[in-house]
């Protein structure tokens, strides 16, 4: 059984000090009604958590707009994950949709089509936040998205790794629970407990940007009955710590500035 209790004493040392830890809860590559999506969802209303599904708006199935429409509650939002989570990287690059061989214009207008697709199917839920897939996003792409209406970008790590162009928010997730290297896997419960308390001690001692709400990253089509049964308990724990709170949505990327 996995030891939680270097993270229970991070969050008690937040408390101690009066201080309160944002926290939110992203999943990527979300496009169809799915038994590991109600899954998801099953484990955000359990324990009353906002959840951010990242959407691939060229992979969309009408099956997933009924299920949010049904089974999401108030707490779902959705944010656009790319266009298609196709690779156009360079000869030789690293994995890349929002950038690589192609012009940023030829980027930008699939990302204005895939944002009028899921505006269409979700409304109101929908967010105009950009999530690329594999997490990377060249400047030229990046620096158009204020123009294109975008509120905020969502990458993983700090923010100061990889700073969004002027009048774009950044809101990254930090804490991913599966590890990629030769294909998805569960990252280990040790490690991830460890990670999460460290990271967090860094943003209560100001080596991070405590401004910045922590995000945990899931991808609900790559978990296996570990990281199911880790991530019940790291929510659990999360959930019911006075130390911790979850912003909604509209806080999240409506707000130009917050304090942790």
């Amino acid at each position: 059984m996995t030891d939680f209790s270097d993270l229970s004493r991070e969050l008690d040392r937040w408390l101690d000090m009066g201080r309160k830890a944002n926290l939110w809860w992203r999943d990527d590559d979300a496009c169809r009604a799915s038994p590991a999506l109600t899954r998801l969802v099953a484990a955000a209303r359990r324990h009353h958590v906002p959840l951010a599904l990242a959407v691939i708006p060229a992979r969309l199935d009408g099956s997933l707009e009924t299920f949010i429409e049904e089974e999401g509650g108030a707490d779902v939002t959705i944010l656009q994950h790319g266009f298609a989570h196709e690779n156009h990287a360079a000869a030789g690059g690293r994995a890349v949709e929002c950038g690589g061989a192609r012009p940023a214009e030829a980027v930008m207008a699939e990302c204005a089509e895939g944002h009028r697709s899921l505006r269409s199917a979700f409304g109101r839920r929908f967010r105009k936040v950009m999530v690329p897939p594999w997490n990377r996003i060249e400047g030229p792409v990046a620096e158009a998205l204020p123009a294109a209406g975008y509120e905020a970008l969502s990458v993983f790590g700090p923010r100061p790794v990889a700073l969004a162009p002027e009048g774009l928010m950044e809101v990254n997730a930090h804490l991913d629970l599966l590890t990629w290297k030769g294909g998805a896997r569960f990252a280990g419960a040790e490690k991830l407990v460890r990670l999460c308390a460290e990271r967090l001690e860094d943003r209560r001692l100001g080596r991070s940007d405590s401004a910045e709400p922590f995000g945990i990253l899931t991808h609900h089509l790559d978990h296996d009955e570990a990281t199911w049964d880790f991530l019940d308990r790291l929510l659990a724990l999360l959930a019911a710590h006075p130390a911790v709170r979850w912003p909604s949505a509209a806080e999240l990327f409506d707000a130009k500035e917050r304090a942790t």
